[in-house]
């Protein structure tokens, strides 16, 4: 009995030293899902974009989480705010200054990231008019002290998988809007309704300066200049014969009347035809 127990126990030994010796496997490394032009798209299709913050983007040294179902923290972000001050506050033009593609995130860097200065846009000014007579600016923030860079992540909580970029922006619309990113949209939005309206309409309003009616109806086909009565007026004509022909008057860089006429054969021009009840 003696002699078959300690057979027993030497027939174990080899199994516990191999057990010993064995090493644990290596971690598999993570699978990237995303291929190289997937990565080129989004880049090209990220970086340097301008977006309208639609909420207040804190500074923040740790990039502000964002999920891809569109919620986020607003209490962590508000403390962030209230530590470090504000980035961007709601309908300030911002831009994606870096992109930052990771395994299961992509980082965006605003306005030059945490150590961003002013905004770019602040105290530039829109030129409008005729040499430049009537500028608009951009920003109408005064509080030149504001710090204007950040970071976001915007979280997928799994591997990144092939995505377009115009995806990404619907994703992010909760925070950014980048299908307000044009210098014109923005001064557009700042209009009056009536003067927004007319734009969209493409009409020209009594009282509308160069620059709108331009925004409205684009550079006319004929323009003249004189002075009468003491003023300086320009007449800016718009369309050809035959069809609706459209007169523009300036005083300076206001317009004083608007004119619109139907022009047949030849040159003659007549009155539009009347509207029917």
């Amino acid at each position: 009995m003696r002699a078959s127990a300690a057979i027993a126990v030497l027939s174990t030994l080899p199994l516990l030293t191999n057990a010993a010796d064995k090493k644990p496997a290596p971690e598999k490394a993570p699978v990237e899902k995303l291929g190289f032009e997937d990565r080129v798209e989004l880049t090209r299709g990220l970086m340097a974009e301008y977006g309208t913050v639609k909420v207040l983007l804190p500074r923040s040294k740790k990039a502000l989480e964002f999920n891809s179902d569109g919620t986020y923290d607003k209490k962590e972000w508000s403390e962030i705010a209230k530590e470090s001050g504000p980035a961007a506050r709601t309908g300030d033009l911002v831009q994606v200054t870096k992109i930052t593609l990771e395994h299961d995130r992509i980082v965006f860097e605003i306005n030059g990231g945490f150590k961003g200065g002013r905004k770019w846009y602040q105290g530039v000014q829109v030129g409008g008019g005729m040499g430049g007579a009537s500028t608009h600016p951009i920003s109408t923030d005064t509080d030149s002290n504001a710090p204007g860079g950040t970071s976001l992540a915007l979280l997928f909580h799994k591997p990144l998988e092939p995505i377009k970029a115009a995806e990404v922006k619907k994703i992010l619309a909760p925070v950014l809007d980048f299908e307000k990113h044009t210098v014109t949209e923005v001064y557009s939005e700042s209009l009056p309704p009536e003067v927004q309206k007319a734009i969209k309409e493409k009409r020209v309003l009594e009282g509308m300066n160069h620059e709108q009616v331009v925004m409205a109806m684009g550079r006319p086909v004929h323009h003249s200049r004189e002075p009468k009565d003491g003023m300086e007026l320009e007449d800016w004509v718009y369309g050809t014969a035959p069809g609706k022909i459209t007169f523009v008057t300036f005083n300076g860089d206001k317009v004083i009347k608007v004119k619109e006429a139907y022009a047949g054969l030849g040159t003659q021009v007549q009155d539009p035809p009347a509207k029917r009840p």
